[in-house]
């Protein structure tokens, strides 16, 4: 145990010896490194600042200057505890090397060509749809119409061919407009054509309905006339709010459309705003406009813009109309003289049209009467038939005034002005009208049994078994 303690003690004395031996080693370098950075400080600093003498220095200080002394050179060195590492002092600084010169820059590398992207075709535009069919057009228009008449028609001989089917048929053709007179009429010659035709389902009566609608539609010439050679005139009137002037409008448009040139006469001076409403459209249609300040004479409006449209070689000439009512006795005698005036100086109007509003229903057979006995009307133009209208209004006006109805609106565009087609108005308003009477519910009543084949019999009475 002793033995052991006394190597301990002796280790620890060991290891404080050299740990002591060392620092004060480090010091006497510190030291050295001190005086060697002083010295190199001597030597940089200016020549003509001579330092100053230790005489100077030491009375500066108070004390005896100290007395130089003749000290032999030695070879030993300065420091002999110092290890190789000893800073020595610098020789006299050596000029500054000079900067190497820069190299020249090397040209940029090129940048890699980026690849070629690969290209597609365009894509072709898609082409624009093709315009409606007239039968397309009033499928989609007229659903309100067909709403009203085409369902009623399908609920009514979907009971059976009765004669409770029969009147309850005269109800719904007045209720759409068709007019009492000519509802009676047309009913009365379909119950002889399902007679003589021997009808007994639904599909058959509703097939014979269509065939004397449009019978009754296809009277009269539809077509709008205009002249092979000089200028076509075109008058329009109508009530006011009808649509007239935006029909106008759209006429024109169209047969500008056609490459013919147009000019509107701006007649209805009475109306606030109604030449400024014609002159939109005419720049819209690129068609030319002819007007006067408002108030003045329509007439004198009307032979101005045919002089300017005949002078121009225009090729047609429309006449906007001031709107009226037709029991205005005044109003209607103003009309009447701007068609004299007019037909003076242009010859006879090709075209007298009255604009009629669709959704008036039978006030609208009033209206046409009264501008019948002023200007001599050759067809109408039926506006908003796509709205609240019944569709029986087109036979009414075909049936009871004779007059053919050459134009139908369907909406607000400008393709939606369309020659009014029979076969097409009249498929529109039973397109969703498919239905089949069963015979059982036929009142044995009603039926002539002299007309029954007894083959039919049987195979009804088979099939109620």
């Amino acid at each position: 145990m002793e033995p052991l303690f006394v190597a301990v003690i002796v280790a620890v004395a060991l290891v404080s010896g050299v740990v002591i031996g060392f620092m004060a080693g480090r010091r006497r370098s510190g030291v050295a490194l001190d005086e060697t950075m002083g010295q190199q400080l001597e030597q940089r600093a200016p020549e003509h600042q001579a330092p100053p003498s230790p005489e100077r220095t030491a009375a500066d200080e108070g004390v005896a200057p100290p007395q130089p002394t003749d000290v032999e050179p030695s070879d030993a060195p300065l420091y002999d505890d110092l290890d190789s590492t000893a800073v020595e002092a610098p020789a006299e600084a050596a000029p500054p090397a000079e900067a190497p010169a820069p190299a020249e820059a090397a040209p940029p590398a090129e940048a890699p060509a980026p690849a070629p992207a690969e290209t597609t075709a365009p894509a072709e535009p898609a082409a624009p749809p093709a315009p409606l069919t007239a039968r397309e057009r009033f499928l989609a228009r007229l659903s309100r119409a067909r709403n009203t008449l085409g369902a009623n028609v399908a609920s009514i001989f979907g009971r059976g061919i009765t004669e409770e089917a029969w009147e309850e048929l005269e109800e719904s053709l007045i209720g759409a407009d068709v007019g009492v007179e000519a509802t009676m009429e047309i009913v009365e010659s379909l119950r002889d054509r399902v007679k003589a035709e021997g009808a007994r389902t639904g599909d058959d009566a509703l097939r014979l309905l269509k065939e004397t609608l449009r019978e009754e539609l296809s009277v009269g010439d539809r077509s709008l006339r205009q002249r092979a050679d000089g200028t076509t005139v075109w008058l329009v009137t109508g009530v006011n709010g009808t649509g007239k002037t935006t029909s106008i409008g759209k006429l024109a448009a169209r047969h500008a459309g056609y490459g013919q040139t147009v000019v509107l006469a701006a007649a209805d001076t009475f109306r606030a705003a109604a030449a400024e409403q014609l002159q939109l459209w005419g720049e819209r249609a690129g068609a030319r406009v002819v007007a006067h300040q408002q108030g003045a004479d329509p007439a004198a409006v009307a032979f101005d813009g045919y002089k300017a449209a005949s002078a121009n070689g225009a090729d047609l000439l429309m006449v906007d109309t001031a709107g009226r009512l037709q029991n205005k006795t005044a109003l209607m005698a103003e009309l009447t003289k701007v068609k004299r005036v007019l037909e003076k100086e242009a010859g006879p109007c090709d075209e007298v049209l009255l604009v009629l509003d669709a959704t008036t229903g039978q006030n609208g057979l009033a209206q046409a009467r009264a501008f019948l006995e002023a200007v001599d009307v050759s067809g109408v133009v039926l506006t908003k038939l796509d709205g609240t209208a019944k569709g029986g209004i087109v036979v009414a006006i075909q049936r009871q005034l004779g007059l053919p109805v050459k134009l139908v609106g369907l909406g607000e565009d400008i393709e939606d002005l369309a020659e009014f087609d029979p076969d097409a108005f009249v498929e529109a308003l039973f397109s969703q009208v498919a239905q089949e009477v069963d015979i059982q519910d036929v009142d044995i009543e009603d039926v002539d049994i002299e007309d029954l084949d007894i083959e039919d019999l049987e195979d009804a009475s088979g099939a109620g078994s």
